[in-house]
């Protein structure tokens, strides 16, 4: 233990500790097959969002529900969800992917998109899924992007406020303005075009419908993702520029203030995020375990195991949900342990 701060029990590969090796590494192997089916809601704004469910499911409407949001660009064909909901999903869990806005297979209605402080639609999610599923035990995991935004909403939202047992946070960019900053350094600047062309792609789509001073040429011209978020994020979700954006977004202010039980897990190594990134931020609070590793890159975390590779964060957040599945007593094994509105 490192203050507040727990040492994570990860071990990489020997000779393949590289961060970015870490961070790529999921993206090269084949990809896991998890039978699924979609479901497509309508927001209370008239919008959409596409969930995705692993089948077939438990019949048992009483089984425990896990909840997954993904990172920026992400979706259900990300290495990591499938990995993640086929952990719950062995588990007995019924588990399911939330996509942001226009990141499945349909684009969003709206002239808007999402952002990494967009609380809102996860909130109005997990009371639809209470109803759906009241007597369920729940847990939400976010990643990256989605993991700022849930860490978000549970601080927003206290201990009592969503239809939750835990939150597990992953690669969680807590300070949105060092994670732009980090990203346009060294080898990062591939992952950050990478995620760019994919932003602007989506963006260049739809740009005679979006409320923004933006020309087509302007858009292509963008070189970086503070770029992107100071032209088209900010002003397409009422904020000033990207400044004020990351300012009012990032979580990692708020961990000191978290009731609901709360795993966060983060490589020291990140190459998303500078090193000393929780030397940043508020002492974490009781109901929060801050679990670090020295090497897993962003959202990498891949081991050798049982003579083949295998995700460690698929492992510990297996770990994670039986050790918060209610016992016998009815009560959940629960880490040591001022609602406000979700933001758009």
């Amino acid at each position: 233990m490192i203050g507040q701060l727990h040492r994570a029990d990860f071990v990489p590969p020997a000779g393949l500790a590289n961060r970015h090796v870490q961070t790529l590494l999921p993206r090269l192997l084949p990809r896991r097959r998890l039978p699924h089916r979609w479901e497509t809601l309508t927001l209370p704004d008239g919008d959409i969002v596409e969930l995705t469910w692993v089948t077939p499911g438990p019949e048992d409407p009483a089984a425990p529900l896990f909840i997954l949001f993904h990172g920026l660009e992400g979706s259900f064909d990300s290495p990591y969800a499938r990995e993640l909901l086929a952990a719950a999903d062995a588990l007995g869990w019924r588990a399911v992917l939330m996509h942001f806005r226009g990141c499945g297979r349909l684009p969003n209605r709206l002239p808007r998109a999402y952002h990494s402080g967009d609380t809102a639609d996860a909130y109005w999610l997990i009371g639809q899924l209470a109803h759906r599923y009241p007597r369920a035990f729940k847990v939400a995991a976010g990643v990256s992007l989605g993991a700022n935004m849930l860490v978000k909403l549970v601080a927003e939202q206290g201990g009592d406020g969503l239809d939750l047992a835990g939150a597990i946070a992953i690669s969680a960019p807590l300070d949105l303005s060092a994670s732009a900053d980090c990203l346009q350094q060294g080898f990062a600047r591939v992952y950050q075009r990478h995620l760019l062309a994919s932003l602007k792609a989506k963006t260049a789509r739809r740009l005679a419908d979006l409320p923004l001073d933006l020309s087509a040429e302007r858009l292509r011209g963008l070189r970086t993702l503070r770029d992107y978020d100071d032209v088209v994020t900010a002003p397409l979700h009422g904020f000033h520029d990207a400044a004020d954006y990351y300012r009012r977004a990032s979580a990692g202010r708020w961990l000191g203030r978290l009731e609901l039980p709360t795993l966060v897990l983060h490589a020291e190594d990140d190459p998303f995020m500078p090193p000393n990134l929780f030397d940043r931020l508020p002492a974490p609070g009781e109901s929060v375990r801050v679990e670090l590793a020295c090497h897993g890159g962003h959202v990498g975390f891949m081991e050798w195991r049982d003579r083949q590779w295998r995700s460690w964060l698929a492992r510990r957040v297996t770990r994670q949900l039986e050790d918060w599945t209610p016992t016998l007593s009815g009560q959940p094994r629960r880490l040591p342990a001022e609602s406000e509105p979700p933001s758009r």
